[in-house]
This record gives structure tokens, C-alpha cells and sequence, in this order.
């Protein structure tokens, strides 16, 4: 096995890594606020993604309709269907044994696979659209302007959201919940509700990340399975429920995706990715910005 290395590919592999790492924080962020708002492990996560990336796929690939404005369509229903979701299935089992929690995500996950198999078949699909021909040229670096808005725009998604956390009303109130359930209760804060527009938001903000990655992504009924695998990476390498941490996280995972994929051939383009993860839960489970528990 020969590795051939040069700047001009370990730049590119550097910026493309930097751009789809901002896409994986975007993704992983919503899953940290479920997690660590409720403690609720939602194995589904990367089929709400999946879902996502079909409603924005069909609206620009069918009406013509930019790939981008999708948005419009994704955030408001990924938010409804993660709350109707949450009320219908995820709400009775809140006081459950974990297991009881993890099996209902389990199942929602493969239910919703094996609906988009029956309804799209498994093919995968891939819109063609004008952004992933405009490209800029950085010295020997290649940035294709689909990704580069993907980034921008995850970058911005996750700003919001932390503006919203630490702004607002709602916001204060999902961090007061997540903090203390019963202390929350005692001011006035309606923990139910905050719980329910908590598990939207996490579910938004995957629809976003779909309308962002369908320009350059491709869309199938397995496809949630990796996403939703990477959100867990970098959940855990940043600490659950640390929005800065995703951050900081899906860069680094982005990075060593690409990476590897320069460095190491075929399917051991994986290796440094899953093995930042194994060292991660060996030496400071808590990950990154997390606190370890007393």
C-alpha cells in the first residue's frame, strides 16, 4: 500500500474538510439539544435528516423551485414533524427506563427507512443544479460554491440558535429545564412545552442542514444511517448538549474525514475518524467542553 502526499491535496483535502465539518456541527447540534435537554437518545436523528433531504430534493427537483428557498419548506416541517413526533411517541416514555427510550428511537429509525425503501426504492438521487458548476479556484485549492454556501449557512444556523438559547425567553427556559426539570417547575416555566419546542428545534435544524447539503449531496433511505452516526461522533467528542462543542466537534471529524480519505485508501478512509472517537471515550468521555460527572 503506497501513500502519495502533496500540498496541493492535503490543502484541498484541509478547506474541504473545514466546509463539511460545518455541515456535521449543523446536524450534531440538534441532536445535543435533545440530548441534553431531555436525555433522550434519538437514534432517528439521521432519518429526520433523510427525511429533510427528500422534501427539498422533490420541491427543487419537481417545481423548480431553488434548492436553497427549500428552506422555507424543511426548517417549519422538520420542526412540526419532530414535535408531532415527540407528543405522539417520545412524550409518554419520558420517565421510562432509558432502554424503553432507546428501543422507541430503534424502531422509529427503521420505520422510517424502510418507508422512504417502499417509497423511493433504493436508489440514490442527486439534484443537478448550476451551484456545483460555479467553483473558485484558492491558489491549488478547488471550492465548489454549493459547499462553501452549505458552510456559510450552517455557520449561521448554529449563531441563531445559540442567540435563541441564550437570548430569548423560550430560550433561557429550554436551558433552565435542561439544568434542573423541578427547579424550572417552581418558577413558572412549563417544562412540557418547553420540552416539546425543544425537540422541534433539534429536528429544525436538520431540515436546514438537508436544504443546505442537497446541492452536493446525495439523498437515499440509508443515508441517515452515517449522518446520524457522525452527529453521535461529534456529539461526544464535544459534550453532550455543548452547542460550542458540536461546533468545535464536526470540525474536527470533517477534518478527519477528508483526511483520511487523502491519506488512507478505500475504506480505511474511516479509521481516523472512528479512532478519534475510541480515544475520546477512553481518555475524557465527557468530551471536549463537557464536565465530568462527580
Amino acid at each position: 500500500m503506497s501513500i502519495t502526499l502533496s500540498f496541493p491535496l492535503l490543502a484541498q483535502a484541509f478547506v474541504s474538510g473545514i466546509m463539511l465539518g460545518g455541515v456535521f456541527a449543523l446536524i450534531a447540534i440538534g441532536l445535543t439539544l435533545i440530548w441534553g435537554v431531555m436525555g433522550i437518545i434519538n437514534f432517528a436523528h439521521g432519518e429526520f435528516l433523510m427525511v429533510g433531504m427528500y422534501i427539498a430534493y422533490f420541491l427543487a427537483a419537481r417545481t423548480g423551485l431553488d434548492p436553497y428557498f427549500t428552506i422555507l419548506v424543511t426548517v417549519p416541517a422538520l420542526f412540526l414533524i419532530g414535535a408531532g413526533i415527540f407528543r405522539v411517541n417520545i412524550q409518554p416514555v419520558l420517565k421510562d427506563p432509558v432502554m424503553n427510550q432507546i428501543l422507541l428511537t430503534v424502531g422509529l429509525m427503521l420505520v422510517l427507512q424502510n418507508l422512504a425503501l417502499v417509497l423511493f426504492t433504493a436508489t440514490p438521487l442527486s439534484l443537478d443544479n448550476p451551484y456545483n458548476k460555479m467553483i473558485f479556484n484558492v491558489g491549488p485549492v478547488v471550492i465548489p460554491l454549493s459547499n462553501l454556501l452549505g458552510f456559510v449557512g450552517s455557520l449561521l444556523g448554529v449563531a441563531i440558535l445559540w442567540w435563541f438559547l441564550r437570548y430569548t425567553d423560550m430560550g433561557r427556559a429550554i436551558r433552565a429545564a435542561s439544568q434542573n426539570r423541578e427547579a424550572a417547575t417552581l418558577v413558572g416555566i412549563d417544562v412540557r412545552r418547553t420540552y416539546l419546542v425543544a425537540f422541534g428545534i433539534g429536528s429544525a435544524c436538520v431540515g436546514l442542514a438537508a436544504s443546505l447539503m442537497i446541492p452536493f449531496y446525495y439523498v437515499a433511505p440509508l443515508v441517515g444511517a452515517f449522518l446520524g452516526l457522525v452527529a453521535f461522533i461529534v456529539v461526544i467528542l464535544g459534550g453532550m448538549g455543548n452547542v460550542l462543542g458540536a461546533l468545535v466537534g464536526g470540525l474536527i471529524i470533517g477534518l478527519t474525514e477528508t483526511m483520511g480519505a487523502a491519506i488512507l485508501p478505500g475504506s480505511l478512509s474511516r479509521v481516523l475518524t472512528f479512532a478519534i472517537f475510541i480515544l475520546v471515550l477512553l481518555f475524557r468521555p465527557q468530551g471536549i467542553f463537557g464536565r465530568r460527572q462527580a
